[in-house]
């Protein structure tokens, strides 16, 4: 009670379990074969909402500090962070984010492992960047056993430890990656940076490295997947924090980047003279060793944008079904109605994309040549249009809480700063589209695979069956340049969304999905024409409470 008024029409806290509250993660954990993990998903999505998001909003409030010396005058290369960060990251880790496909390989192991994803992306977003390079350094590690072994059984400990220590002294570890150069950017091979052998050269043998990096994530990982010259062209490194002989090595954080979001985590400039480093693979082949991380990443990038998207509109229907306006609740109104319907179908979507993919890593460690082909394509499709649509997405849903939205006392100021993030990192959205053509031109059966997939619901809807057979023809001329590059992608996307939303979604959301977004061209949220099944849409998103 106010001296002046009483306080009314307030939504309630938004408090739900992120598992048990999304039918639609529910039903896709489901679908693509992670039911086997259902209790830990539980558990987990109890511990996102209830701990971590609290927990998340402290550790964006205090960036992460850069200490280049200590008091006499040693360099130390130190970053110290929120204490909610090491929390965040000890929760992450000891439920398996960076390591559960790899320490126990099982169907379904990467779906499992994208749900819980999923919900500690939609707590906490800066903490994923470190777990997902970790996660994603054990492919191009395995290019390596003989060096990186101990690395791998570091990273699928699921133990956090975050001292500053050599890792053969330590009880978990963590990757980051360092590949970008000022003067280069995307285009890595006019990477400066050099290696020269300390004896020998060839695969596993140790190279000094002298050069920079722009941006290097996570600069405080207890290892760097690096990009430098050797004699015979690009190499991939790993580069470790401590040499074998327990000194620091020679590398150091110039300063770390003031970032638009992404707060709680830190991302920095280095420079390397001699530092101490073992070849992965063999020379010049470093660009192919190190995709084999970057594919991972860029699946997760996928995967974050969706989480973000899942958060968002949760937070607008938990909202607009609370708040009262001009004598109904907002969600009643049909304006308000058309928005959180199209929105909820554009989560949906994206939930069931990054899904579908989830479970082709998990095929592909079957050796299932289709599901590697379709993933090949997919992953910079997936990783163009969710990402690129997120932020646009997060934004509607910010604008359903009117000026509420925009105060920092909310979550979806820091969702909007994170918006945009995954579209960049990884590789911008031009670089995916051309990805995407330099896939289909290099290796054919990929385009094959894909149009597979997307014929299996051919025969569902004829809107369907006609933008499947535009697709088809066009792809079949081959006539495809870079300034028609972003269209292609766009239409692949969709092609797959659709597909998706046919076989595996709720009747109405298909429905809206097909009307919406293949027979239009989609433009701003909320302008659906058909609104008959709005209501079902929104009650099929709204997170459920247990």
């Amino acid at each position: 009670m106010h001296l002046t008024h009483q306080v009314t029409n307030q939504p309630a806290e938004f408090d739900y379990n992120l598992y048990t509250s999304d039918r639609g993660l529910q039903h896709a954990v489901n679908t693509f074969g992670g039911q086997y993990a259902t209790d830990a998903l539980v558990q987990y999505g109890g511990k996102a909402m209830h701990n971590l998001l609290h927990v998340a909003a402290s550790a964006n409030t205090g960036k992460p500090q850069l200490r280049t010396h200590d008091r006499f005058g040693h360099r130390i290369n130190q970053v110290n962070f929120h204490p909610s960060y090491h929390l965040l990251m000890q929760d992450a880790i000891e439920a398996g984010m960076p390591s559960l496909p790899w320490s126990e390989p099982q169907r379904g192991a990467h779906v499992a492992r994208s749900a819980l994803v999923y919900m500690h992306n939609q707590a906490e977003a800066g903490t994923t960047c470190p777990t997902t390079m970790t996660f994603s350094a054990v492919p191009a590690l395995r290019h390596q056993p003989d060096v990186c072994q101990p690395w791998i059984d570091g990273i699928t400990s699921k133990v956090y430890d975050h001292r500053n220590l050599p890792w053969y002294e330590k009880n978990g570890l963590t990757i980051g990656m360092a590949m970008t150069e000022k003067q280069g950017g995307s285009d890595v091979r006019a990477n400066q940076s050099t290696a020269v052998p300390v004896a020998a050269p060839g695969a596993g043998k140790p190279y000094r490295l002298t050069g920079h990096k722009w941006f290097c994530s996570a600069p405080m990982s207890d290892g760097f997947l690096v990009l430098a010259k050797t004699s015979e062209g690009l190499g991939c490194f790993l580069m470790p924090r401590w040499t074998p002989d327990g000194e620091l090595n020679t590398f150091y954080i110039q300063r770390l980047k003031d970032k638009l979001g992404n707060w709680s985590n830190a991302s920095g400039e280095i420079e390397f003279n001699g530092a101490w480093s073992w070849l992965i693979g063999d020379e010049g082949r470093g660009i192919n060793t190190i995709l084999e991380m970057v594919a991972m990443t860029r699946f997760d990038c996928m995967l974050g944008s969706a989480s973000l998207m899942r958060q968002a509109v949760a937070q607008a229907l938990h909202h607009c079904s609370q708040r009262m306006s001009f004598g109904a609740k907002l969600s009643d109104h049909g304006a308000m109605q058309n928005v959180l319907a199209d929105l909820a179908v554009e989560s949906q979507a994206a939930l069931l994309q990054t899904m579908r993919l989830a479970s082709a890593l998990d095929a592909v460690n079957t050796d299932n040549e289709y599901e590697q082909l379709l993933l090949r394509l997919a992953t910079p499709v997936g990783k163009f249009w969710i990402c690129k649509r997120t932020p646009d997405m997060v934004a509607e849903s910010l604008e359903c809480h009117g000026g509420s939205g925009y105060v920092e006392e909310s979550i979806m100021p820091r969702l909007f700063r994170e918006s945009p993030l995954n579209s960049i990192w990884e590789g911008c959205g031009n670089i995916q589209s051309l990805d995407v053509l330099r896939a289909i031109a290099k290796h054919p059966g990929v385009i094959d695979a894909y149009l597979q997939e997307l014929e299996t619901t051919t025969g569902s809807d004829s809107t369907y069956d006609k933008f499947i057979r535009s697709l088809k023809d066009d792809i079949a001329t081959g006539q495809f340049t870079e300034g028609s590059a972003r269209a292609l992608t766009s239409r692949l996307a969709r092609a797959l969304q659709a597909s998706l939303m046919i076989r595996y979604a709720d009747t109405e959301s298909a429905e809206f999905y097909l009307a919406s977004r293949i027979a239009n061209e989609h433009g701003i949220y909320g302008i659906h024409d058909d609104l008959s099944n709005a209501k079902k849409i929104i009650s099929n998103a709204m997170p459920q409470t247990t």
